[in-house]
């Protein structure tokens, strides 16, 4: 049996081993936003809300708070991997702060330029949080056109 300070030694050495591992493929950049990523979490009530499914099949969620048309809050889930959860984080950190309109316009280059480039096999987590982040701005943008609908939202 180990003891608790053996098992923390344990863990601390594969996390290690791990970024230096994933160091190779990936930019500083990438595993930051990996291993702490930007607001990871389900918005209650968000302005614009919006999930979609990959050719991958991870899947994204990205939720956003407008005041005055700019986006003051963003948030993101993904049941994806290491390169879905640092474009779902990078997406949302480019879009705070930025109005309803250019953050329509975020696209997969910015978020792939945001991490310092993606393998080419992984660019595709980019355009998932891209699309993503646009469909939730439309959604916000139906709501805004038709503000009773929200009564119907679940």
């Amino acid at each position: 049996m180990i003891t608790a300070s053996e098992f923390d030694n344990l863990i601390k050495g594969f996390q290690k081993r791990l970024v230096e591992e994933t160091g190779e493929c990936y930019s500083e950049t990438v595993i930051r936003h990996w291993l702490q990523p930007r607001n990871p979490f389900v918005m209650e009530n968000p302005d614009g809300h919006a999930r979609v499914t990959g050719p991958c099949k991870d899947t994204m969620e990205v939720f956003l708070r407008v005041s005055s048309n700019i986006v003051t809050g963003a948030s993101f889930t993904t049941d994806g991997c290491i390169t879905s959860i640092a474009s779902g984080s990078m997406a949302v950190e480019l879009a705070e702060g930025k109005s309803v309109s250019n953050v329509r316009e975020i696209s997969q280059d910015d978020i792939l330029n945001g991490l310092g480039g993606l393998p080419e096999e992984s660019r595709h987590c980019a355009l998932l949080a891209s699309d993503t982040l646009r469909a939730a701005v439309d959604d916000y943008v139906r709501f805004i056109a038709e503000p009773w609908k929200r009564l119907y939202r679940h």
